[in-house]
């Protein structure tokens, strides 16, 4: 899938393993893990490959986050994202919109 970060935190995250705002510090096994599913899902050529990676937890939200896809970085954080299908068959790509990188339990 081709990434796309919608906010700039999440690219630095990614790039560089440490955001310029105080605001969003993690710890570091926290965007290590990050790192590591960013990387899991710009290998998977679409969703479909997700659901068979069981530490992935790959889901569909439902309810006020309808629309939205997430998947597990670890026990409490996740990745959420829209994905879109652009071109005709067979040249279509699956472009994953990385939203957020959220603690699920807050």
């Amino acid at each position: 899938m081709e990434i796309i970060f919608e906010k700039d935190y999440l690219q630095q995250l990614y790039e560089d393993g440490k955001a310029k705002k105080k605001k969003y510090k993690f710890q570091a096994t926290v965007i290590k893990k990050y790192i590591h599913t960013v990387d899991k899902l710009r290998v998977a050529n679409n969703t479909e490959e997700l659901y068979p990676i069981k530490s992935l937890n790959y889901e569909k939200l439902i309810g006020n986050k309808k629309g939205i896809e997430s998947v597990r970085v670890d026990k409490k954080h996740r990745i959420e994202f829209i994905s879109s299908v652009e071109g005709e068959e067979p040249n279509t790509i699956t472009i994953c919109s990385i939203i957020e990188l959220s603690n699920h339990y807050k």
